[in-house]
């Protein structure tokens, strides 16, 4: 009899890692398809999709500045990627693009909040000579909020490595200061 309660309550504890164990994944899971929807969005320039990645109280830190709540989220974003204004000549066979991808994703879930950080890039084939050439790279900082269970930005801080808010270190990123060889706090 004890040994058939020893493995009950054995079973009983395995089955609800179990299920904690699936909870997070699909909550990792789910953050890391909220990233992706949005960058293949910006690219495709559906701002719709764009917006349905935000919280309303969302903040975005980006190298244009700091746009706060969805409507200056949405100014900011539509003019950007994909949204923008393109002349595509008559007869055109095809055109331009940029395509933003992400990498790398480290995601910590606590509850119905999230942070995430992840390495991004862009690739376009608007040169001159119509080749691909690497355009821009850099990182996300994110946080997140599960709401109505749906996981939405609330703050996302884009650092862009090859433009004007670039840093010496990425205290986000673990990054230590090498001009110092100690930990950045």
């Amino acid at each position: 009899m004890k040994s058939q309660i020893c493995r009950w309550i054995a079973v009983l504890a395995a089955s609800m890692a179990t299920t904690a164990w699936a909870g997070y994944a699909d909550d990792r899971a789910e953050i890391e398809n909220v990233s992706n929807k949005y960058m293949v969005a910006v690219d495709a320039g559906d701002i719709e999709t764009v917006m349905s990645t935000w919280a309303d109280d969302g903040v975005l830190e980006w190298v244009n500045g700091t746009e706060n709540g969805k409507a200056a989220i949405r100014k900011a974003m539509s003019n950007f990627g994909g949204a923008r204004p393109v002349n595509i000549p008559e007869g055109a066979k095809s055109r331009p693009r940029t395509r933003h991808q992400i990498i790398n994703h480290v995601i910590d879930v606590n509850g119905n909040t999230a942070k995430s950080t992840a390495y991004w890039f862009a690739l376009t084939n608007n040169t001159p000579q119509g080749d691909v050439q690497l355009l821009y790279f850099g990182h996300y900082e994110d946080q997140l909020v599960k709401v109505n269970g749906k996981w939405l930005f609330k703050r996302r801080h884009v650092y862009n490595e090859s433009r004007d808010n670039r840093a010496v270190v990425y205290p986000g990123l673990g990054e230590k200061d090498p001009r110092q060889n100690k930990p950045v706090k």
